[in-house]
This record gives C-alpha cells, structure tokens and sequence, in this order.
C-alpha cells in the first residue's frame, strides 16, 4: 500500500523502480497494491535524451529493503524492468 514517507520513520528505504510517466506511475502503484507491498513514492529528476539532454520528473518507488526482492519479482511478473542494484563496490 502507498505510504507517506513519514510512514517509514527513520529506516532506509530501497529503489525499486522509476516510472517516466503518470499512466505508468499509476499502473506500478496498482501492481504493488495488488501483492501488498508498503511502498512510498517521491518525484525526483531524471535526465533523458543522448543529443538534446533535458531533465524531466519522474515517481520514484520505494520499499523497505527486506520487501524489495519481492517487489522487484512482482513488478518483472507485472511485465515492468525493475531498478536492480549494482552488486559490488
């Protein structure tokens, strides 16, 4: 379920995934809802484009880090590339 960051108090969260747009925002929202992850969304800027750099906003989704293996596999099952990551220093 959506919380409000203030729901999580002081404890790290992890990034589980970054929607690009509203409609794909909401459908994220729904697929979490839907396997009953507590999740907090904030918008953040993210910079697209090879030639034409422009910086835009997107919702960012976070989750506690023991939920996120199972938000990451709920959201590939979902048809969605989750953020995964990088292992090693």
């Amino acid at each position: 379920m959506r919380r409000d960051p203030e729901f999580f108090k002081e404890q790290e969260l992890s990034l589980v995934y970054m929607a690009r747009r509203l409609k794909e925002s909401l459908a994220v929202e729904k697929v979490l809802d839907a396997g009953e992850v507590d999740y907090a969304v904030e918008p953040a800027y993210y910079q697209s484009g090879l030639l034409f750099r422009s910086t835009k906003i997107g919702a960012y989704f976070y989750v506690l880090p023991q939920d996120g293996d199972g938000a990451r596999s709920l959201l590939r099952e979902g048809g969605y590339k989750p953020y995964e990551p990088s292992s090693g220093v």
